[in-house]
């Protein structure tokens, strides 16, 4: 009887977590979050790198935010999880701005006549653009921190928003680095399968929280993520980024009809899994590198604003 009754709770578990496709679970998220922070180095902000557990913490915090109780958080925020680069291969390059891709999305869908809502942006997905939101925030903190510690004023309340910015932004790059995040096979093949991959509603949740939560570690991911680089074309080189994470998607399947993922998987399944993994630790720590160079250069001033007279 004890048995049946965790049985049954653990495909109600699952099947909570296939309806919701959180991505990582809350271990996963933690991990990057986790790893990209112990790899701060010394050049950037002190308070930052001390700031490990706070980090970590703020890894699942999107997630916590797709309750049915709010139901306007949750209805706003959940495309921005990710992107079925499928649905866009007809654009390239991406724009880089969120409303002219909402644009460019009603134009292809005004001249399409089939599946219509395919091509509305809710159903393609948003990720690149919160997460280059998110960065954006980051780099105008860090540059407020910057003019603080210039002109000897307290640093305390801006400190606690580059915190909450850093790990804010860890949650879409970890995302981003799930490959079932970055396609319209996310849970289950759609379409042609010739190979017979798994069509059932579960391949997500099995894959990146049961198998991760059950069988994987940040240590066993860490020494995999290298120190920072700066990003030349932050968002470039993220979409990039994405388009990786999209070329691996078949290998999640292949994986999972071996039954890789199953109990404690397979020794293609630990591997694959901590690649990932770390791909996102890596562009996470690249990226808040990159925030805190960019940081030092003066905003450009917004299109239209006068210029201030001398002495003003």
């Amino acid at each position: 009887m004890r048995s049946k009754l965790i049985s049954t709770a653990l495909i109600a578990l699952l099947w909570f977590q296939s309806a919701n496709v959180f991505g990582w679970g809350n271990e996963g998220h933690e991990y990057v979050n986790r790893v990209a922070a112990e790899r701060i180095p010394a050049e950037m902000p002190r308070f930052l790198r001390h700031a490990v557990a706070e980090l970590t913490y703020l890894g699942p915090e999107p997630d916590r935010w797709r309750s049915p109780s709010e139901y306007s958080l949750k209805n706003a925020q959940e495309p921005d999880h990710y992107i079925d680069l499928e649905r866009v291969e007809w654009l390239k390059p991406l724009p880089r701005g969120r409303y002219e891709f909402y644009r460019k999305l009603y134009e292809k869908r005004a001249a399409t006549t089939d599946h219509l809502d395919d091509y509305l942006p809710e159903h393609v997905g948003l990720q690149p653009y919160i997460t280059m939101e998110v960065f954006g925030r980051l780099k105008a903190a860090f540059r407020e921190y910057r003019h603080r510690r210039e002109q000897h004023q307290p640093t305390a309340s801006v400190e606690r928003s580059l915190v909450f910015y850093a790990g804010w932004l860890g949650h879409y790059v970890a995302d981003g680095s799930q490959p079932l995040h970055t396609t319209i096979q996310y849970n289950g093949w759609v379409g042609p399968n010739p190979k017979g991959y798994t069509t059932e509603h579960g391949i997500h949740a099995a894959f990146e929280s049961a198998y991760v939560a059950q069988n994987i570690t940040a240590k066993d991911f860490a020494r995999l993520v290298q120190a920072p680089e700066r990003l030349a074309d932050p968002f470039v080189d993220y979409v990039e980024y994405l388009r990786e994470s999209n070329r691996q998607v078949e290998n999640v399947y292949r994986i999972e009809k071996a039954g890789g993922f199953a109990g404690k998987g397979s020794p293609e399944a630990f591997d694959f899994t901590t690649h990932r993994l770390a791909a996102g630790s890596q562009m996470l720590l690249n990226l808040w590198y990159t925030a805190w160079l960019e940081s030092a250069t003066p905003p450009e001033p917004a299109p239209g604003t006068p210029a201030v007279p001398p002495g003003k």
